[in-house]
């Protein structure tokens, strides 16, 4: 296992700047998630870890060898990828004991790796089947079990659960989760989700348009995210946002309504800023402490109750453990937790922190 250090990465693809500066350090052992919008560059960043894709600038060490111009196959890394990579016309047995093949390894030690791997993943009962009489979800686990035998410093997962089901996608991510606490393998995953990042990761890095936005454990980035665009993109459903300007310690906004003012962010009177509460901290409260708005739409889930709203005309989500039978064109009356709330600046983005 090895720690890795990326060090002010650049990438072009031509003219256009694809990377700009990133540098993020993944301890040994590690389980760090890459998300961020399509587009972002977080596939190209792991790519070029795995050396599939040049360095235009910076650094990438692996322990403690930079790896810039090193071919893939010395790094010592192992990769799953999105459509699973698998030999056809190979069997599973032949699919995870490929590179160690290549690799000129002794029929006892091959067998030795395999049958791990295989106990590891429950693939016994696959060994002699062909990709093609596979499902997904088994086709993924042959995936990561020709990583495993492998024995690599560092495991790199390129979207791998994105052509799954969402039922399998949960029962997969779950296993990645639990291969990860067995095996310790220093290990990087890009996603869009960033449900599997929050459930996933010991340290999520946050990528928009070739930059880092913000790196931390995935509470970190929920609890206190460093910008709008991080707290409206960690969190399931999304955070809430209403325009308004700081008036008389409580945040105005645009049709006369006033919120409390985030018991742990600071702003200048006057200043605009948008105001921002996540669906699970708003509650329902009395004419007198809440803010009137129109029930638009009740969505019931069993578990919980998502209600959306408006509030000076901006749509609201709220959700509520508790089961409420309110009707569309129903007035009540909602208060975000201010202890839970944000601040942002309305022109940077950036949140105000106390």
């Amino acid at each position: 296992m090895a720690s890795v250090k990326i060090d002010d990465v650049q990438k072009y693809f031509g003219k256009t700047h694809i990377i700009k500066g990133v540098s993020v350090d993944i301890a040994d052992g590690e389980f760090c998630v890459l998300v961020g919008p399509s587009g972002c560059g977080k596939s190209t960043l792991l790519r070029m870890i795995a050396g599939l894709e040049e360095i235009s600038g910076g650094d990438i060490s692996i322990g403690a060898k930079v790896v810039n111009k090193m071919p893939p196959k010395e790094r010592d890394i192992a990769m799953v990828f999105q459509n699973y990579a698998l030999y056809p016309h190979m069997t599973v047995r032949d699919n995870m004991a490929f590179s160690l093949m290549l690799a000129k390894k002794d029929k006892a030690s091959i067998d030795a790796s395999l049958a791990k791997a295989a106990d590891i993943l429950g693939l016994n009962a696959l060994m002699d089947r062909y990709p093609r009489q596979l499902s997904g979800g088994q086709r993924q686990r042959v995936a990561m079990g020709r990583a495993i035998v492998r024995d690599s410093q560092v495991f790199l997962f390129d979207e791998p659960l994105s052509n799954l089901d969402a039922q399998l996608r949960v029962a997969m991510r779950t296993e990645i989760k639990a291969l990860h606490q067995r095996l310790k393998t220093t290990s990087i995953y890009v996603t869009h989700d960033q449900i599997e990042a929050m459930t996933m990761a010991d340290k999520i890095v946050v990528m928009r348009d070739g930059l880092v936005e913000q790196t931390g454990s995935p509470l970190e980035l929920y609890d206190r995210p460093a910008n709008r665009f991080v707290a409206g993109f960690i969190g399931s459903p999304a955070m809430n946002f209403l325009p308004g300007v700081v008036q008389g310690g409580h945040v105005a906004l645009s049709d006369g309504s006033q919120l409390p003012m985030p018991a742990h962010a600071r702003a200048s009177e006057g200043q605009k800023v948008i105001y921002g509460t996540r669906p699970e901290h708003i509650e329902i409260a009395s004419q007198a402490d809440g803010v009137a708005t129109q029930v638009l739409l009740v969505e019931p889930t069993g578990a919980e109750t998502q209600v959306f709203t408006q509030i000076a005309g901006v749509d609201v989500n709220s959700v509520f453990r508790e089961r409420h039978t309110f009707s569309p064109g129903q007035t009540i009356y909602l208060r975000p937790d201010a202890q839970r709330a944000h601040l942002f600046d309305a022109d940077s983005g950036k949140r105000l922190a106390a």
